[in-house]
């Protein structure tokens, strides 16, 4: 009897064991893999959507209706008045250049933020040739802002298809039709001249002391200069240091006024050997003195 109820017992605390079993064990251990929680956390739910979506989008009725409903919610964001521009408004340009501006932008108001590119509205406004810098924004109170900065003209450039304005860094800047419109810049004329607008500059501030005797500077063959003074007087600058010569010329004119004198060009193109060029009558009357002399 005793063995009977000692042998319920034991079977009772085996049946109570609380450890699983090992396949139990090895599932658990499995579920709890970083890998497996993700897959069954994300992946799961992501194939079931997709799954889903699939089927749905299987249809054509369905895929053309969900289009036009897209595109339909877009556009009635697009045309919600806090995203529409309608204006423009250019700072810095006066009052030709805001009107090219608007010209090329070529913008009929109202119209939607979303179908600006500013950075293309940019692009073009620098295309012009008064522009040397632009910047396009949108601000508030649907505004497309334009702020230009102009090129500021330092030369007048004359050539074969007319006068034209320079910047200081040789770019166009705009077409003149009249040289006294701009009669304080300095004149530069010939072909390739416009390549050159810096050494030009510095030729023109070493010309100083010439004061109003210089009328402009000539680019001869493409490579050297010539100054030209008032009287028909010119100096022939060599292709190379061109600015020391120039210095050479004045300081001599300063010292023994050459430039002062009948003569018709000085010719500097050989550095080492300056050679000076007189007028038809100076030369005329030198012949007389020269014959007098010897008559005498």
């Amino acid at each position: 009897m005793r063995s009977l109820i000692f042998w319920r017992r034991k079977t009772a605390e085996i049946k109570q064991d609380p450890a699983p079993s090992k396949l139990k064990y090895r599932m658990q251990r499995w579920m709890l893999t970083p890998g497996i929680r993700l897959g069954l956390r994300i992946g799961v739910p992501f194939c079931l959507v997709a799954v889903l979506g699939s089927a749905y989008m299987a249809n054509e009725v369905r895929r053309d209706a969900l289009r036009s409903f897209v595109a339909e919610m877009r556009q009635t964001i697009r045309n919600r008045p806090e995203f529409m521009v309608n204006m423009i408004a250019i700072d810095g340009a006066g009052g030709d250049l805001a009107d090219d501006i608007r010209e090329v932008a070529s913008l009929r108001f109202p119209v939607s933020s979303f179908d600006l590119d500013v950075d293309l509205i940019r692009d073009v406004i620098v295309t012009l040739d008064p522009v040397k810098s632009a910047t396009v924004r949108i601000r508030s109170g649907g505004v497309l802002q334009v702020d230009v900065i102009e090129r500021e003209p330092a030369l007048v450039w004359r050539s074969h298809q007319g006068l034209a304005l320079l910047d200081e860094t040789g770019a166009h800047v705009a077409e003149l039709g009249h040289r006294s419109l701009h009669s304080g810049l300095p004149l530069i004329a010939g072909n390739g001249a416009d390549a050159h607008v810096e050494e030009a500059m510095q030729l023109y501030s070493v010309a100083r002391p010439l004061g109003q005797r210089l009328r402009g500077l000539v680019r001869v063959g493409e490579r050297r200069w010539d100054v030209v003074l008032d009287r028909g007087q010119r100096i022939m600058l060599p292709a190379k240091n061109p600015a020391s010569a120039l210095e050479r010329v004045i300081a001599v004119s300063e010292v023994r006024d050459l430039l002062e004198r009948d003569i018709a060009a000085v010719d500097m193109r050989l550095a080492a050997r300056a050679t000076v060029r007189m007028n038809n009558t100076a030369v005329q009357e030198w012949w007389r003195i020269r014959q007098m002399n010897e008559g005498g």
